[in-house]
């Protein structure tokens, strides 16, 4: 896993992807962070340095592109996408339906473009409803003024079923249900000897189905990426560490290789982030928090 640069703010990371795509090692696993908050966006003098876009993560895996969650990063990362060759095929993946991990898709500009393809994978939501139809209904009036159907892409639609793989080209997605109250999925991407994993709905009190279930999904991974534990209204301080220690728990049980914690509470300043983050490294020095326009590429 090659060292971050925590300093890069995400314009920078923008900018160099569209000049040296090219460039890429076609054997390059590289994971990068464009929203990083959860609930809600939270855009500020407080929140410019770890970012204030919700959930959005791309793994660019010898080229191939795949997305988690379509928070409001989305719209930057379609942004970065415009020098690279078309047309662009990518894979979407949505671990919840909730507004904070689909609210930029209809932001995607990508997705207007006739040349391109997405395939978009997701499970029904508590409500039953599909990932398809949670997305129609958010590009519906009075919400938003274009129709789903105004995306000119093809986008083929994949219905998740929790603890079935998926396998593209040579890359297995595995998937397991983290939070099946909430119908929330995580994610495990094994590509040669490298693997990372995805989960953004752990619980202080995980139900022992979930936990199970979890700990069998990122057992021995070379990244776990993974939410931080928080009650939305109650306050927190320094040293109150409820709020990222069951991320901590869980890798150093599957022996995680690196944990990057994401998904951070809008009340969260930098500053808070800053004291948060020394105290995971205390914890678990292979630890960090995510930012946006943090970039890892991982070795297995």
């Amino acid at each position: 896993m090659s060292n971050p640069d925590l300093s890069q703010p995400q314009s920078n990371l923008v900018t160099r992807r569209m000049s040296e795509h090219q460039q890429q090692e076609q054997s390059d696993f590289i994971v990068r962070f464009w929203g990083v908050r959860g609930l809600i966006p939270t855009p500020g003098v407080n929140s410019h340095r770890y970012g204030g876009n919700t959930a959005c993560l791309e793994m660019d895996i010898a080229g191939k592109y795949l997305i988690f969650d379509g928070g409001t990063g989305l719209r930057i990362l379609g942004n970065s996408w415009k020098n690279l060759p078309q047309p662009i095929e990518a894979h979407l993946f949505f671990s919840n339906s909730q507004s904070n991990h689909i609210q930029g898709f209809p932001f995607f500009a990508p997705a207007f473009v006739s040349e391109n393809c997405f395939h978009i994978y997701g499970t029904a939501a508590s409500n039953g409803a599909s990932i398809k139809q949670c997305l129609c209904d958010q590009m519906l009036q009075p919400h938003f003024p274009y129709p789903l159907q105004a995306m000119q892409s093809e986008l083929k639609f994949h219905n998740v079923v929790p603890g079935n793989g998926i396998e593209i080209d040579g890359i297995m997605v595995n998937t397991a249900f983290v939070n099946q109250n909430q119908k929330s999925i995580g994610f495990r991407v094994t590509w040669g000897n490298c693997s990372v994993a995805y989960v953004t709905d752990l619980c202080e009190n995980m139900e022992p189905s979930d936990r199970d279930r979890t700990i069998e999904l990122v057992r021995n991974v070379d990244l776990l990426i993974a939410n931080a534990a928080y009650t939305p209204l109650m306050p927190r301080n320094y040293d109150d560490k409820s709020h990222w220690q069951v991320a901590v728990d869980l890798a150093r049980e599957v022996n995680a290789k690196q944990l990057v914690i994401s998904h951070h509470h809008p009340d969260d300043s930098d500053e808070f982030l800053d004291e948060a983050q020394s105290l995971i490294q205390l914890a678990f020095p292979k630890g960090l928090l995510a930012r946006e326009g943090l970039e890892l590429v991982v070795n297995g």
